[in-house]
């Protein structure tokens, strides 16, 4: 995730992965500010590698500002180099990826209500 990424206001920001809070987060470079977060499980469900997402947000401050789009864009096609298949549990990636599925053909399923139910028992448990 090298590539240089703004916002609609032509703001630098940067998406990294943190493993600790298993999410995605964008920062906006010149601040420091993290302003959002996109929130998955990675599982091995019937011997494919998967990465579940299940919630994305944008702190309010930063609404409107196209933030939610790049961090999607960016923790999608991470996740497709590395191999998993992307489930999108949460709306805003399920979105993205249907608005967007030339590019993503393969690299998602539908979510189904297992999925749901499974994210909910790991959140629970966890």
């Amino acid at each position: 995730m090298s590539e240089s990424l703004s916002d609609k206001t032509g703001a630098a920001v940067a998406v990294t992965r943190d493993d600790e809070r298993h999410a995605y987060v964008i920062t906006l470079s010149e601040e420091g500010a993290e302003a959002g977060r996109a929130f998955f499980l990675d599982r091995d469900h019937d011997g494919v590698d998967e990465r579940v997402f299940f919630h994305t947000e944008v702190d309010e401050e930063f609404g409107g500002r196209g933030l939610a789009t790049v961090l999607v864009k960016q923790a999608v096609d991470a996740t497709r180099d590395e191999g998993k298949l992307i489930v999108p549990v949460c709306p805003l990636v399920r979105g993205y990826l249907t608005k967007n599925a030339d590019a993503y053909e393969g690299a998602f399923r539908p979510n189904r209500g297992s999925d749901v139910e499974w994210v909910q028992e790991q959140r629970s448990a966890g």
